[in-house]
């Protein structure tokens, strides 16, 4: 087992797993604190990497694309104190990153694991029930329903509706910025039947908008345990449902009864015909109209 032991968290490898527990230093991000340990299996990985500097160095690690919800909301868009894929390395421990990155290489190679996308996330996610409460409001999630509600800093046309409730089935996409220089960030609930164009965060009923504070990348977190019990992004579109194929009345009698010689049908076969037609009646399968209009049909070539 490769192991590393850092201010900044441990990580482990047993050959199938990368656990990761974050550090309690003062530079660890809250949403690492708060996520927890994290054991990526060695399927998801897409790569691993020691980046070396003079006081302190780096590891990283590459998920497959899809295979994370966290990293799938996120898009790249995780300030570094919040990203649970990456450990700080001091610089007298560069020996021991570069073990924990050739072994972890090395099991990838052997077991021979896909680098390419995910259809499917590999990963749990962040456990639910999760409340998160930041910017202008706060968000519940248990699993089954999204709650929203306001504080003292939402916009009045935002906070006059009152508290929001949905289910997840009523969920079409989730979506979190964080915030930029002046621009403020969000978390946005996109529902079934909503107009494309959506208003700005600051008056959306169904998004709360953040301002940049401490507890922002917190809302990542419920983005991320919506985003896994939705559709994966990236998962083969279900086949269209085959219209039921409705129970059809056998052929009615059309046309001049004759065989391809042009000789008269035999009056036997006629007959067995007329008790077919008598007993798919009574059945259901024609119903009154068909039958009298094919039995009618048979006889007038007695």
């Amino acid at each position: 087992m490769a192991e590393i032991i850092q201010k900044d968290g441990t990580w482990t490898f047993d050959g199938d797993t990368v656990r990761i527990v974050p550090g309690r230093d003062k530079g660890v991000g809250l949403l690492r604190q708060t996520l927890g340990e994290v054991a990526v299996p060695l399927r998801a990985l897409a790569g691993i990497s020691h980046e070396p500097g003079r006081k302190a160095g780096r590891l990283r690690l590459r998920l497959r694309d899809g295979a994370d919800p966290l990293l799938q909301v996120t898009a790249g868009r995780l300030p570094e104190a919040s990203d649970p894929y990456r450990l700080s390395v001091d610089a007298d421990r560069a020996g021991v990153a570069e073990y924990f990155v050739d072994e972890v290489r090395n099991a990838l190679l052997l077991e021979q694991v896909e680098p390419g996308s995910c259809d499917a996330y590999l990963l749990p996610g962040p456990a639910v029930p999760i409340t998160v409460g930041a910017g202008d409001g706060t968000v519940a999630f248990d699993g089954d329903r999204v709650a929203l509600d306001w504080n003292w800093t939402t916009e009045e046309a935002k906070r006059s509706g009152g508290p929001r409730e949905f289910r997840l089935a009523d969920v079409r996409a989730v979506e979190w910025y964080p915030s930029r220089g002046l621009e403020n960030g969000w978390i946005r609930f996109t529902l079934a039947g909503a107009p494309a164009a959506s208003p700005p965060p600051k008056y959306d009923p169904c998004a709360v908008e953040l301002f940049g504070f401490k507890k922002d990348p917190l809302m990542a977190l419920v983005a991320a345990a919506v985003a896994l019990r939705l559709p994966h992004p990236a998962a083969p579109a279900a086949p269209p449902e085959a219209a039921p194929v409705p129970a059809s009345a056998p052929a009615l009698p059309t046309g001049d009864w004759t065989t391809s010689g042009g000789h008269p049908v035999d009056h036997d076969a006629l007959l067995r015909r007329l008790r077919e037609l008598g007993e798919l009646h009574q059945a259901g399968v024609l119903t009154t109209e068909e039958f009298a209009t094919a039995k009618a049909a048979i006889l007038g070539r007695f």
